[in-house]
């Protein structure tokens, strides 16, 4: 199951206080103040994991504390300092502070390590307060409280293609057939209530992730049908492909709609390279399968069916065409970024 949202609150580990002590040898009767450091309190870190791809965990447990720091000793020896906690979270984590309203980080590559909480400093010992005049102070600080945060962490799915279209216009049948993925299929709307990822392996080096989104309707923008909840997920995508039932009585139209809805979300969506599918060709009468795209107000459209597999490896061939080039843009951007 997919949970792309979750509520937490995390406390790093309070400082050590540090430690009043005093030197007690055998010919040194009164000795001067040795009394050591508190240890530090251990940060809460999140860290990107490549093999998760929920928020589940956190969902079931919403609660976090990093280690305290340890007392000082005698002998000016140092408390320990306490161990960080480390979450894991699946790359494009979003997060959020809930009571500053602001995003605090967007995880993305792998093994990116985001503080969001750190440890209270140790309280220092008498030791440190012994001054010419005070040879014997009698007073230590205690250790600082470690940072407590409470978070929004929100997941934006990361896939090379988001297949997007209408509630029932065939994104999950085609997700199954070409990739390994088994999302739920039915002939009704709504099948897909969250998001389904499956990776597309065209040969042993061509491969991408496609992700089939739950389907949108007229309002989505708004919330309507749950609209933004699947909406963000189209963000983190190279490619559009835009799935259109050709059988339906104006499939013009229902690409209209769709183009709307995303643009409405984010017009920076109509940017990304698409391509426009009319599915469903299995449907038409063998003899009004030529030119059906046209026909239907969609020129350009690939015809295929994923119950006969009719254009899907034209399909397949079009979208790696597309993400690579989008992989080349995103490369050189990086080189330039890095130089």
């Amino acid at each position: 199951m997919l949970v792309d949202r979750a509520h937490i609150v995390v406390r790093a580990g309070s400082g050590g206080a540090g430690c009043v002590s005093f030197r007690r040898e055998k010919f040194v009767p009164k000795g001067g103040p040795d009394g050591g450091d508190g240890g530090d309190g251990g940060d809460v870190v999140l860290v990107t994991d490549p093999n998760l791809r929920t928020l589940l965990d956190f969902r079931e447990r919403p609660h976090y504390r990093g280690e305290d720091g340890g007392r000082g000793e005698g002998n000016r020896r140092s408390g320990k300092s306490g161990r960080d906690l480390e979450l894991h979270v699946p790359p494009g984590t979003v997060v959020k502070d809930v009571e500053r309203d602001t995003v605090l980080a967007d995880l993305v590559d792998p093994e990116t390590r985001f503080v969001v909480a750190r440890g209270g400093r140790g309280g220092r010992g008498n030791a440190r307060f012994a001054t010419p005049q005070r040879q014997a102070p009698r007073h230590a600080e205690p250790g600082e409280p470690g940072e407590e945060r409470r978070l929004d962490l929100e997941l934006k799915l990361i896939a090379d293609v988001g297949l997007v279209g209408l509630p029932n216009a065939g994104k999950s049948t085609l997700l199954s057939r070409i990739s390994r993925a088994r999302p739920k299929v039915g002939d009704y709307p709504f099948t897909t209530l969250e998001p389904h990822l499956g990776l597309v392996r065209l040969d042993a080096e061509r491969e991408f992730l496609a992700a089939d989104l739950p389907g949108l309707i007229e309002g989505a923008h708004e919330g309507k049908g749950l609209g933004l909840e699947f909406l963000r997920h189209v963000e983190r995508t190279r490619v559009l492909a835009m799935i259109i039932d050709v059988t339906r009585p104006d499939p013009a139209e229902d690409l209209r709609v769709l183009l709307n809805e995303v643009g409405r979300y984010s017009p920076a969506l109509l940017e990304k390279p698409r391509v426009v599918v009319a599915s469903k060709a299995d449907l038409l009468e063998p003899g009004a399968r030529a030119g059906a795209p046209e026909r239907a107000g969609l020129p350009g459209a690939l015809l295929l069916s994923a119950w006969s597999g009719e254009g899907i490896e034209e399909f397949t061939r079009t979208l790696w065409t597309l993400i690579g080039a989008e992989r080349r843009r995103d490369a050189s951007e990086a080189r330039e970024h890095g130089g």
